[in-house]
């Protein structure tokens, strides 16, 4: 190991002495679409423009970062956010009946968003639970063993048609 390395490793721990002003900046993009999706529901291409200013970060940037993350969204999305596993053991279990039935009822499509906002209707290839196949998520509530009656409980408490 060459000495000036041994330098920066000392310093490791002190990530403020490390990191040039422009590196610090980047380092906050991350909590700052946190924020900013926490109060909007997702990335407003305005509050991402004032951002890459305060920053002094090419939009291009900030964009290019949001994108990288797939928990990061750049159209408005629903209240509520209701998610079908799609995964082999849900299938399996009737998961795309289950799907269509939400379509049916709320008049949308996978990956859109009622226009009263109420709802986003989304996808997922596996939510970890096979066990309970078929398995459906409202926001960061798990129901499994989904079948139609179950389904309609969950529509009523959104508020469906």
């Amino acid at each position: 190991m060459r000495a000036e390395d041994l330098n920066v490793y000392s310093q490791i721990g002190n990530v403020g002495e490390i990191l040039d002003e422009s590196q610090k900046k980047r380092g906050l993009l991350i909590y700052a679409f946190q924020q900013i999706q926490k109060e909007f529901n997702y990335l407003p291409e305005e509050e991402l423009k004032a951002l890459s200013r305060k920053l002094d970060i090419p939009l291009s940037d900030v964009y290019s970062t949001a994108s990288f993350y797939k928990h990061f969204y750049f159209k408005p999305r629903g209240k509520n956010v209701v998610c079908v596993c799609m995964g082999t053991a849900c299938h399996v279990r009737g998961a795309s009946k289950i799907l269509e039935k939400l379509k049916e009822k709320f008049g949308i499509e996978e990956g859109e968003t009622t226009k009263d906002m109420s709802l986003t209707l989304e996808t997922v290839g596996c939510v970890g639970c096979c066990g309970l196949a078929p398995v459906v998520t409202v926001n960061e509530d798990v129901s499994g063993e989904m079948t139609p009656a179950k389904l309609d409980v969950i529509i009523d408490g959104l508020g469906g048609k």
